[in-house]
């Protein structure tokens, strides 16, 4: 069991090369995504591998409030956050004057919008204080213009579910998330004339999780179309002034499925790492060959720093190579790895700079900001940047590091701590955002 909020956390240092296989549990963006999709669907669909967290539960929760059905049964790995998920659908009489708890997912708040404006009755969504202030106004916005009924611009706020939504054309700034169009993306085969979504505005942060949605929405019989005039003019040299990017929705579907949802490979990064930190071996099972999930870019990004990483039969097998080596590396599509190859990088033998992440400010937590104070409690140098982080290795020290409630900085603190003696470890407990039990699991890989 893992300490609660209020019991600080020794991370444990290695003491050898740390030589372990780890199974993670199933993607959250991957359960969430499905779980969405599956209440949108006419049918019964059934989810293997899912998550079982605090944001599939929310998410669950909210697709109940809905009017869909959505059954957990526990699966083989239960104990590690993994479940089998049953979700008859679609989505229709919202439960008297329902409300979303939203809590502190970006999946929840801006996935289940436009599903409630589908269900019949008023939908009131609120959640944790921090979700108060993270990017969803564009989002509202745009489904008014796409014909919803909606009171409020930002947390909480009331969807006047109507059973229908017109569709059409709309254009939305979704520079501070991508889930902004996902959200719009998700539900929009359900609308009379389903939709086309136009982004227009800054470089869209986590495009990758973009083509999930849209590889998710193709196999649930979707038709969609995309069309990226930006990335056109790169490969042909040129140096856009701003970011476009469009997808065409047909209506109807998307068909009932049954899935297998894979490992999180974002939750992965610190298990990872840890062979990097010790000059050991982690072995994580299951690893897709092939992948939407950003995750997907993380083997080279510890390549770069001095590790070996290859695919095994039994999935990704990373190997240290005794030291770390600073790295200068745009983000932008993978900022979920920003506070794990900070942690690699306070520890390394150069300097780093990461970019492009300037979107990390408006995630759980303000990650730029805290991952600077919290690190610089240990001796840290890192330095906040106008799109990222720069880091200057330095001697450090133990320090108790305060999490603020984000799952990535408490598993980054956990990995820093392998090779600094003291770091304790407020909230630990946060980690079940996406990975149940995470103390124990860490326990477990340094057991080998």
């Amino acid at each position: 069991m893992q300490p609660g909020a209020d019991d600080p956390w020794s991370a444990p240092v290695a003491t050898g090369p740390v030589r372990a296989t780890v199974t993670v549990p199933g993607s959250k963006s991957g359960t969430n995504r499905a779980l969405v999709l599956a209440a949108a669907a006419d049918g019964v669909s059934r989810l293997r591998g899912a998550l079982r967290s605090r944001d599939t539960v929310l998410m669950a929760a909210a697709l109940r409030e809905l009017g869909a059905t959505v059954t957990e049964e526990s699966g083989p790995g239960a104990d590690q956050g993994d479940a089998e998920i049953v979700v008859t659908g679609p989505v229709g009489a919202a439960r008297g004057t329902a409300t979303i708890d939203c809590g502190n997912a970006g999946t929840v708040a801006r996935f289940t919008p436009a599903l409630a404006t589908l269900a019949r009755g008023d939908v009131r969504f609120d959640g944790d204080p921090r979700m108060r202030d993270r990017p969803l106004t564009p989002l509202l916005r745009a489904l008014r213009e796409l014909g919803a009924h909606i009171d409020g611009d930002r947390m909480p706020f009331t969807v006047r579910g109507t059973g229908a939504v017109p569709g059409g054309a709309v254009t939305v700034d979704a520079s501070d998330s991508s889930q902004l169009v996902s959200g719009l993306l998700l539900a929009a085969a359900r609308f009379e004339r389903g939709a086309t979504v136009t982004h227009a505005g800054h470089r869209l942060p986590s495009g990758p999780y973009l083509d999930m949605t849209v590889a998710d929405l193709r196999a649930a019989g979707v038709v969609v179309d995309v069309d990226d005039p930006t990335a056109d003019l790169l490969r042909a040299g040129a140096t856009p002034a701003a970011s476009t990017r469009r997808w065409r929705v047909e209506p109807g579907g998307p068909r009932p499925l049954d899935r297998v949802i894979e490992p999180d490979l974002n939750s992965a990064a610190a298990f990872v790492a840890a062979a990097a930190v010790t000059g050991g071996e982690v072995t994580i099972t299951g690893w897709p060959a092939a992948t939407e999930q950003p995750g997907r870019m993380l083997p080279d990004l510890l390549v770069a720093m001095g590790c070996r990483a290859e695919l095994v039969p039994d999935g990704l097998r990373v190997t240290g190579g005794g030291r770390i080596t600073g790295i200068d590396v745009d983000l932008s599509d993978f900022g979920e790895a920003a506070p794990v190859l900070t942690g690699l990088a306070v520890l390394a033998d150069s300097p780093s700079r990461l970019r492009g992440i300037a979107h990390l400010r408006l995630q759980e937590t303000d990650r730029l900001a805290a991952l600077a104070g919290e690190l610089g409690r240990l001796g840290a140098r890192v330095t906040v940047t106008d799109d990222g982080l720069a880091i200057t290795p330095v001697p450090l020290h133990g320090a108790r590091l305060d999490p603020h409630a984000d799952h990535r900085l408490a598993m980054t603190y956990a990995v820093v701590g392998l090779a600094v003696p003291g770091v304790t470890v407020d909230d630990i407990a946060t980690t079940g955002k996406t990975v149940p039990d995470f103390a124990r699991m860490w326990a477990t890989m340094l057991a080998g």
